[in-house]
């Protein structure tokens, strides 16, 4: 696995866009370079399948040989022949070859703004995924929208067999490149690609429904799609909460061949994957895999909007939530959608392996005794943008039982720790090698399915009881078990440890507050 760009001009190609940006916050940039990249994938689709059209009307040695010119032009102009190919249609003047010859022109933002809305209408699928007018309403100057234009018009994006799979990669390319710019809020939208690599391989998404709730820009899908053997084999499904992110996650997928359902909504407050029924009642759409990386330790997330009847919670109401962090709620979101048979896999803040702050290790020791925690992995630091604060792999899974190929597990938890894995690929940033994610995948799977050797490695790896992490206060942090030395307090990055201590110092003087009241209570009913 390479751990830098597949195609060796994508640095080139980012650097030239990246020098144009000036008039527009940084966090801004990609959404108005990444429509422009999408824009030249559907125009250059469409012009190899008008291309292949007039191969075959003006060959005479084709079946669809036509002498008459007319005949021909009515053959090139049937939007069925496009549609049939999954080609998107391109009226004229949103064609690349037109934007092209009027990027120099004053008025060039309102044409592209133009062109987003004639594609839309050509193609009504394409609805909520085009950006709309956003060109003439920014402070990008008309000079630099055309030189982001001429990056995209270079010989490598022309007439050559790998010019559409190019643009796939690029788009990657940049999503990730502007996600390591922006630092820790780049993370809001792209999962670095070892990590999500690392959760796919171990998640083996071979087929059925797969679902990402936090599904950012789509990586996560792209990635599952990759893994598969047999390309269509599985079933994409999405939530996101930001619009222009959800946006460009479309576009992605689209260039990718993927056609995800991806829909717009807070997943935890406006869930929007639910069967209603008419008396009023309503039940999951569940899911074979989920696969996430939710937005950790997110703080006043709107607790007090969930119901005290809400049916994912796996615990008592006041036991089950806490508004000052949101991890706990997203496990019981997954859990809520994961079908009979499926598994989860997703990325969760270290903290959670330990919490003792109410609405968490609750729902954390229910998940134990109830035998849904199937594998932990700890990662090593400074695998994400902009953060050095390391994280951990969680796996619930419905298929404990022994069912399907794989072994019974439901006394068992698998515990990883990889901490010491990875190489850094610049003085920022870690990632994993191929031989990494080889090495876990392989342990989890001979782990699962009693295939292989899944040994106990002194400080790496071991399958631990149920019964053993009770005794542990039901921490889930590898190092316990695999014999791994403890990470001393002072290891802990400084944000981690305060918001912690904080959280129990919050709810230590709250229990306060209630015992005074009860005591002075008790006091008053004596006089």
């Amino acid at each position: 696995m390479k751990l830098k760009a597949d195609i060796d001009f994508t640095k080139d190609l980012f650097d030239a866009a990246n020098k144009l940006r000036g008039s527009v916050a940084p966090s801004e940039y990609k959404n108005f370079v990444l429509p422009l990249i999408f824009l030249r994938y559907l125009s250059l689709r469409y012009e190899r399948r008008r291309e292949e059209l007039e191969a075959l009307v003006s060959n005479p040695n084709s079946d669809w040989y036509m002498e008459d010119l007319k005949m021909r032009e009515e053959v090139l102009s049937d939007e069925d022949q496009y549609r049939s190919e999954r080609v998107y249609i391109l009226p004229n003047k949103a064609n690349w070859s037109y934007i092209i010859a009027n990027a120099k022109q004053p008025t060039i933002k309102k044409l592209l703004d133009e062109a987003m809305t004639l594609i839309e209408e050509a193609n009504p699928e394409l609805e909520g995924v085009l950006p709309r007018n956003i060109y003439q309403a920014s402070n990008i100057p008309a000079e630099s929208i055309a030189g982001l234009i001429e990056v995209f018009s270079r010989d490598v994006f022309g007439n050559n067999s790998e010019a559409i799979d190019v643009l796939g990669a690029t788009y990657i390319y940049f999503i990730s490149e502007f996600a390591s710019s922006e630092g820790q809020r780049g993370g809001e939208f792209f999962t670095p690609a070892s990590i999500v690599k690392l959760l796919v391989a171990m998640l083996e998404p071979l087929s059925g429904t797969l679902f990402d709730p936090a599904c950012g820009s789509g990586g996560m899908f792209v990635q599952s799609e990759d893994y598969t053997p047999n390309k269509h084999s599985l079933s994409f499904y999405g939530q996101e909460n930001v619009d222009m992110t959800l946006r460009l996650g479309k576009m992605n997928v689209l260039m990718h061949g993927i056609n995800a359902d991806i829909r717009l909504g807070n997943s935890l407050l406006n869930d929007q994957f639910l069967i209603k029924h008419e008396d009023g009642s309503f039940e999951p759409i569940q899911f074979d895999h989920v696969i996430a990386n939710p937005p950790f330790n997110l703080k006043d997330w709107g607790a007090e909007r969930v119901s005290k009847q809400d049916p994912r919670l796996i615990v008592k109401h006041e036991k089950a939530l806490n508004n000052t962090n949101a991890n706990y709620m997203w496990m019981q979101h997954f859990l809520w959608h994961l079908a009979p048979g499926g598994t989860a896999g997703y990325v969760m803040a270290n903290g959670a392996m330990t919490t003792n702050s109410s609405g968490e290790k609750e729902v954390r020791q229910k998940l134990v005794e109830d035998s849904y925690i199937d594998c932990i992995v700890q990662l090593p630091e400074k695998l994400f943008y902009g953060t050095g604060i390391p994280c951990c792999l969680f796996f619930l899974s419905k298929n404990r039982k022994g069912e399907n190929g794989f072994r019974d597990r439901r006394n068992e938890i698998l515990f990883i720790d990889a901490r010491k894995k990875g190489i850094m690929v610049n003085r920022r940033q870690r990632a994993f090698t191929q031989e990494d994610i080889d090495t876990i995948t392989t342990i989890y799977h001979a782990y699962k399915t009693g295939e292989g050797e899944c040994e106990y490695v002194q400080g790496f790896c071991k399958v631990a009881t149920i019964e053993d992490v009770k005794g542990n206060d039901y921490k889930l942090t590898p190092g316990i078990y695999v014999g791994a030395e403890e990470i001393e307090m002072d290891d802990i990055p400084f944000e981690e440890k305060m918001e912690e201590l904080m959280i129990t110092l919050t709810e230590q003087f709250e229990e306060s507050n209630r015992l005074q009241e009860k005591i002075k209570k008790g006091l008053e009913g004596l006089f």
